[in-house]
């Protein structure tokens, strides 16, 4: 499950931007197979977290509900350009991502 993310931070006055597109099914486990009539498994996103130079910003607990392929943008104040965002998340499966990218 492992697809790369997708980051960029960029500053903004004082305050850094930060966007970032994750590849991941987000399976509400409510869903029919077309095929075989049978439910979906559940498989979605539980836990997202960011930091900036290992310090987090940011925590927060997803469920199903979220679309695939989740677009997530959030702002922080402090950081400055050069440093690193690292946003990593956890699935209901025991899956899990990591990325970082440095602030521009």
């Amino acid at each position: 499950m492992a697809e790369p993310m997708k980051i960029r931070a960029s500053m903004s006055g004082d305050t850094t931007d930060v966007k970032c597109l994750m590849n991941h099914p987000m399976e509400t486990g409510l869903r029919k197979d077309a095929k075989t009539g049978g439910v979906v498994p559940a498989h979605h996103i539980t836990n997202v977290t960011a930091s900036v130079n290992g310090k987090q910003v940011l925590d927060a607990e997803w469920g199903g509900g979220i679309s695939k392929n989740p677009y997530l943008a959030f702002k922080v104040k402090g950081a400055k350009a050069g440093d690193t965002v690292e946003i990593k998340w956890v699935d209901n499966k025991g899956d899990s991502n990591t990325a970082e990218a440095k602030i521009s």
